[in-house]
């Protein structure tokens, strides 16, 4: 079977043909070399889905011995695990066949006739239907009992027996005798949903109309992160489903996600700009010099700074700018509490917004890039051929810029998240590492404004034919440099944050160490020789 795999989704191209053999390359598909490292996702149509599913279905079936239903029906009970289903299946097999359903079927009598059991009617045994429990019932509430279950969704799968106390699974062979044929596609339809959703391996691509699934092809921890990049051009997380977002967490990712879309950040403005009204408690809103206020529903007058009615106010409280009593009762403590209140939540609305700014900035940033790509790719690529006198094959760096970009963008995006969590306590043990990561997160910044200012400014000179083919010979070699600088330096950076900011900062410290070692001992060697050879002058000159 053809499969389309991937060594990693932080490998994101955004569009069909498009990825590399580095961490963050773009190189298109077609380029691409055979690798020699395992893939570490697949994406998959729907017939590749069923084909699969019906591999292992079959192989079930051989293993255990029962009827293709039946060893889905096993199979669905264990999550499509086949290694579990056999050691279930076979570890104790009277247990499991009750928690299933799956009874051993009874001799058939055809020479009689019995009642059904729903409409109590009275039909030849051979013209009646029953799951392994022997409880017969009708053709005709047979269809019915079928039929409203498939309508009713993908419970149909697990049905059992029609008498309320029997446990017994309906076989398979039962239901497609007396459902229609699309009521059989249905239930087709939901064992392949099944198979996908029930299987840990295996999800949907989140995109809307995506009919592809994605087999996941490593192990990978709860909320260990793995960006997945879908033949429809999305890209998202295999773990969580959100969009794509290594190398942060899947926990600082939900965590953010609803912060920004909770509404603590709106409480904590309220209490940080504005104070209660004493008389009806609503939250006011300073908005002139004047520390009278009148509030603009009870029409209560008062103090903004010490709450006090206004008609205790005057010259000898310190006039219309400034309040005496305020200033007397905050040295004595009085209001010490409450502003500090106010000052705290002033504080984490600032540090949020901080974050929260550099956050939306990058991904606006990023969506623009990849609005300008597309146009680039449209109605761009083949002027710039024709100019240049470059064939579009070649023009290949350009659009790996572009890629690299959008993929630099969301990474950076992330990081401004993550350092808002990991670096909420401001103690001084957290200190080095923080100034690390902003380091190390502001080197990245610098060049992948760099090239993004390049692809993006740079390049319009030679849509407009305004620039010579030597200018350009060097625009090109400028351009890719500045792409694997930029790769190089948010590999690094993805690195410190997947492998944990103290153990690199140690390695760093290492490094910095054997190098100051090896320069203190070249300089040992060097002073050395100089203090040898003035000695030998010495002897020779006595």
């Amino acid at each position: 079977m053809d499969y389309d795999s991937y060594d990693s989704a932080s490998e994101l191209a955004y569009s069909e043909g498009s990825g590399d053999t580095g961490d963050y390359g773009f190189d298109g598909a077609a380029d691409e070399q055979p690798r020699a490292r395992q893939a570490e996702y697949v994406v998959l149509s729907e017939d590749q889905l069923r084909e699969r599913q019906q591999e292992l279905t079959e192989t079930t079936q051989a293993v255990l011995g029962l009827d293709a239903g039946s060893a889905a029906h096993v199979l669905r009970f264990c999550d499509w695990d086949a290694n579990r289903a056999q050691e279930e299946w076979f570890g104790n097999a009277a247990s499991f066949q009750e928690k299933t359903g799956l009874f051993d079927a009874p001799a058939l009598l055809t020479n009689h006739q019995v009642t059904c059991q729903i409409c109590f009617d009275s039909f030849f045994l051979k013209s009646m239907h029953a799951s392994m429990c022997s409880h017969y019932f009708c053709q005709a509430c047979w269809e019915g009992y079928v039929s409203n279950a498939i309508s009713e969704g993908p419970a149909a799968l697990n049905l059992r027996c029609p008498l309320p106390d029997c446990k017994a699974a309906v076989p398979r062979t039962v239901v497609r005798r007396v459902s229609s044929d699309q009521e059989q596609q249905k239930l087709d339809q939901y064992e392949l949903r099944s198979y996908v959703e029930d299987s840990k391996r295996l999800t949907w691509c989140p995109a809307p109309n995506c009919q592809h699934a994605v087999e996941c092809m490593k192990d990978i921890g709860a909320d260990e992160p793995l960006d997945v990049l879908c033949k429809c051009g999305s890209s998202f997380c295999f773990t969580c489903k959100e969009e794509a977002h290594r190398p942060v967490d899947c926990v600082t990712v939900g965590m953010w996600l609803r912060k920004n879309s909770a509404e603590s950040e709106n409480a904590n403005w309220i209490l940080a700009n504005t104070k209660p009204c004493p008389k009806c408690k609503r939250p006011i809103e300073k908005n002139q010099g004047c520390m009278h206020m009148v509030c603009s529903q009870c029409r209560s007058e008062f103090c903004w700074l010490c709450l006090g009615n206004w008609a205790d106010h005057g010259e000898r409280t310190g006039g219309y700018y400034s309040c005496n009593r305020y200033e007397n009762a905050k040295k004595k403590g009085d209001y010490d509490e409450e502003q500090q209140k106010r000052e705290n939540a002033k504080h984490a609305l600032e540090r949020y917004m901080h974050y929260y700014q550099r956050w939306a900035e990058n991904d606006k940033a990023r969506l623009q890039a990849l609005e300008t790509l597309d146009k680039f790719m449209t109605n761009k690529l083949e002027t710039l051929s024709e100019i240049t006198a470059t064939p579009t094959s070649q023009l290949k760096f350009v659009t790996d810029a572009w890629y690299q970009v959008v993929d630099c963008r969301r990474m950076l995006k992330w990081t401004y998240a993550f350092g808002y969590y990991r670096f909420a306590d401001d103690s001084a043990t957290n200190k080095p590492q923080q100034e690390f990561f902003e380091f190390n997160q502001g080197q990245a910044e610098y060049y992948l404004e760099k090239l993004h200012g390049e692809v993006e400014k740079q390049l319009e000179p030679f849509l407009n034919n305004k620039k010579t083919s030597e200018e350009w010979k060097k625009y090109r070699e400028t351009l890719i440099g500045l792409t694997d600088v930029t790769h190089s330096h948010f590999e690094k950076l993805v690195q410190e944050l997947e492998k944990g900011l103290d153990g690199m900062l140690e390695q760093y410290r290492g490094i910095e160490q054997v190098e100051e070692e090896v320069q203190h001992a070249a300089q040992a060697k060097q002073t050395n020789s100089w203090t040898s050879k003035r000695n030998r002058q010495k002897g020779e000159s006595g």
